[in-house]
């Protein structure tokens, strides 16, 4: 899975915004503010991974057991499903 075309990550007054861009600025209604685990999940997102890749990535980033990089991860993928961001 990836995060779909037509979506950046700007830092806006202490934030950090995902923005629609061109076709998807029409189609996306709403705002995504992320916190900084959600920032390291987007970033690494944009190039296809795995579930496991992600866990992977969240327990060497913020050095947190397994079963809490699972849970964050399962959370995050799920808003970005519900959102249609992914590929």
């Amino acid at each position: 899975m990836k995060i779909k075309a037509g979506y950046l990550l700007r830092d806006i007054a202490g934030q950090t915004i995902v923005v629609p861009i061109g076709a998807e600025a029409i189609k996306f209604n709403g705002i995504v503010t992320l916190n900084k685990t959600g920032k390291v999940l987007w970033n690494s997102l944009l190039s296809e991974q795995s579930m496991d890749g992600l866990v992977q990535v969240l327990w060497n980033q913020f050095e947190v057991d397994e079963t809490t990089a699972l849970t964050d991860v399962l959370a995050f993928v799920e808003k970005l499903k519900k959102a249609n961001l992914l590929e």
